[in-house]
């Protein structure tokens, strides 16, 4: 009941009042002590955010530790101890709060300052919070609350409402993909899908997403037709550099060891499937940041980037987003902020081949490539296309489903073109390279690299978290030239392009 429960601050009593005073909180459920912890207390209220459980839980050893050193009775033998000698010294009797399952709330300083525990006599009667941590006694920075968590849904959206666009990713996900690919395969691959929805989205926003780009299409082409030179198909390049498929339980062990370099082991659920058309996503799923990671297409040499791409960026730009003024959509309007991608997703894509032996910009090549021939194509016209540069039929069938998604009727030329804004924003980036301040872009989190400089004075910096391999901006800026020159891109190009 009372095992297990972290301390946090101290309560000042008036002189009065010091006769019989003790917090207390009667618990349900036994929690962790890092499912318990405070955000910021004011003079009039508390706010107290809780954790859940954690993804990575704490050795049995350490909870059998904990539980000795908490337990229920030497718990109630001290406070006996506190009560029948506060008379005759400053006492400074703990805040035990409530466990971590009990979601947000806000309790005010007169709710929790009177309070009595008839069956002990033990009464509350206290005078104001002392806010100021006891000195030589802070948590180290593994051990520190983090930010209220943001939400992270926004990761790989264009700044809107989250909730709208995850609606707008469901709305355009088929309902029946097994069963069309199923017809399409059994067909010699000349059957065109007629693909069903649970909740379709409206036309308005089919048409905002209908228009596909051909500004880096060349680009995307000499791209991949460098890759296939060198490594003479995908799938050789593919195990050449990506390395052999990751098993569950060494995926979770990867991931955790990436958590621990980047000081947020217990903050993101980690979710393995391989219902995903992408390889990884960061949403908001129960009210806790979310990994979802596709075991499919989990490669040994290609987790790293992933965890990058996924934690590294879109995760610590959230968080570093919601401390800013800009964080809500009025913020953004009043200081007339352009749009987060395409520099969100392009960031990220470039951190996903960052220290890469090779890092081709395949992925993000052949997206940009698929949806700008989906416009002009019915799917099976679409998937022979794409035999150009991928032979297996199982990956050029989720890269049609992914340009076509939103479609009913795929033998109808027409596209869902967000995949585009990949390697539309990596190469938006490299043109700037050398004017952008990264570190300055991932602290202010959801902003366009065009904006940096002028948000510069208005960014509060304070708890900003900056990725472990944005550290060191001279290896960074290395690996941006390694990446220009294995794609054969130069400033020259660029410069004309953007």
């Amino acid at each position: 009941m009372l095992d297990a429960i972290k301390v946090t601050e101290h309560l000042h009593w008036a002189e009065k009042d010091r006769a019989k005073k003790c917090v207390l909180s009667v618990m349900e459920k036994t929690v962790s002590p890092s499912q318990v912890y405070v955000d910021h207390w004011s003079s009039s209220s508390l706010k107290i955010p809780f954790s859940s459980s954690l993804v990575f839980p704490q050795k049995e050893e350490d909870k059998e530790g904990k539980r000795l050193k908490h337990s229920r009775y030497r718990q109630f033998k001290r406070a006996q101890r506190i009560v029948s000698t506060s008379a005759h010294r400053d006492v400074r009797p703990l805040l035990l709060i409530r466990s971590g399952n009990q979601g947000y709330g806000d309790i005010s300083q007169s709710q929790l300052l009177h309070y009595s525990w008839p069956a002990n006599n033990i009464t509350i009667l206290g005078s104001h919070v002392d806010l100021s941590p006891r000195p030589g006694n802070q948590p180290n920075r593994a051990s520190q609350p983090r930010v209220r968590l943001p939400q992270l849904a926004k990761s790989s959206s264009d700044g809107e409402n989250s909730m709208k666009k995850l609606c707008i990713l469901t709305a355009i996900k088929p309902s029946n993909v097994e069963s069309e690919k199923a017809k399409f395969f059994k067909s010699d691959f000349r059957y065109n899908p007629q693909f069903e929805y649970s909740n379709p989205a409206s036309p308005q926003v089919l048409e905002k997403y209908s228009k596909a780009s051909d500004c880096f299409l060349t680009q995307a082409v000499r791209i991949m037709e460098l890759a296939l030179y060198k490594y003479g198909s995908y799938e050789k390049f593919e195990q050449a550099t990506g390395g052999s498929l990751l098993t569950k339980g060494r995926i979770r062990a990867h991931t955790k060891k990436y958590m621990e370099k980047e000081g947020c082991v217990g903050e993101i659920v980690v979710h393995l499937t391989d219902d995903l058309l992408s390889r990884a996503s960061m949403t908001v799923v129960n009210g806790r940041p979310t990994l979802t990671i596709n075991v499919s297409t989990a490669r040994e040499q290609w987790l790293e980037g992933l965890l990058r791409h996924e934690i590294g960026t879109h995760y610590f730009r959230s968080i570093n987003n919601s401390q800013q003024p800009w964080s809500s959509g009025d913020g953004r309007k009043k200081l007339g902020l352009k749009p987060v991608n395409p520099t969100e997703e392009g960031l990220a894509s470039i951190h996903s081949v960052l220290f890469r032996r090779d890092p081709r910009l395949w992925r993000a090549a052949l997206l940009y490539y698929t949806v700008h021939q989906a416009a002009h194509m019915s799917f099976a016209q679409l998937f022979h296309d794409l035999a150009r540069f991928v032979h297996d039929p199982d990956t050029r069938w989720d890269y049609c489903v992914r340009a076509k998604r939103g479609q009913t009727d795929t033998s109808q030329p027409g596209c869902f073109n967000k995949d585009q804004v990949y390697l539309d924003g990596i190469l938006k980036i490299l043109r700037h390279r050398e004017k952008i301040d990264f570190q300055l872009l991932t602290a202010l989190g959801k902003v366009s690299y065009e904006d940096v400089e002028r948000l510069r004075s208005l960014a509060v910096m304070e708890n900003v978290r900056i990725p472990h391999f944005l550290q060191d901006l001279e290896r960074y800026a290395e690996q941006l030239q390694k990446i220009m020159a294995v794609n054969q891109l130069t400033d020259e190009e660029l410069q004309v392009l953007v």
